[in-house]
């Protein structure tokens, strides 16, 4: 298992080692030693699986607000997304910029998320499934998003016509969040 931080900090890029042989493969997805050796010790409290059946499916970008919000650690199991965070950190020297990295059951990697990111994906194959775990409890009156295509985020987003549900048709925009909540103090 390989971690280096990528360019927005705190956010962690993981690496895992499959041990292959003529029956597959073994991989260790979680060891708690090194992440702890990595600074990255969290007590994971859920894990969800989300599955995606068409390409060009936008689920996102998603939060919590305070005191719900949430690290998340996440592997692409089946197929393949392009996955987006941005930050939304009070007084972050990034605040408001993104970051994306592909996750796909063929590059095995993960992306650890802290907590004060808005967080989504795009799938890139017909079908999609993505495992991640967190570190705290889903309220729902306190989930919140911001809108895919924000001109003010200007994420490049692999698709121009996305599938969406009708609750990320409806997410905010930076400037929105800006005045409903100004950031996310964690």
């Amino acid at each position: 298992m390989e971690i280096k931080e990528r360019k927005l900090k705190g956010v962690f890029e993981v690496t895992l080692k499959p041990i292959l042989d003529d029956r597959g493969f073994f991989m260790r997805t979680f060891d708690d030693t090194i992440f702890k050796k990595n600074g990255l010790e969290r007590k994971w409290v859920q894990e969800n699986h989300s599955r995606s059946e068409e390409k060009g499916i936008i689920r996102g970008l998603h939060f919590q607000l305070p005191p719900f919000t949430e690290t998340k650690l996440v592997r692409c199991i089946k197929g393949a997304v392009l996955d987006v965070f941005v930050d939304l950190r009070k007084d972050s020297a990034t605040f408001g910029q993104w970051d994306s990295i592909e996750l796909s059951e063929e590059n095995k990697k993960m992306i650890f998320i802290p907590r004060g990111f808005a967080h989504g994906f795009c799938t890139l194959t017909e079908i999609s499934e993505i495992l991640y775990k967190v570190d705290n409890f889903y309220s729902p009156d306190l989930e919140s998003g911001l809108i895919w295509n924000d001109i003010d985020v200007a994420i490049d987003w692999p698709t121009k016509k996305p599938i969406l549900s009708s609750k990320d048709s409806n997410n905010q925009s930076l400037k929105e969040f800006i005045n409903n909540y100004k950031s996310i103090d964690i």
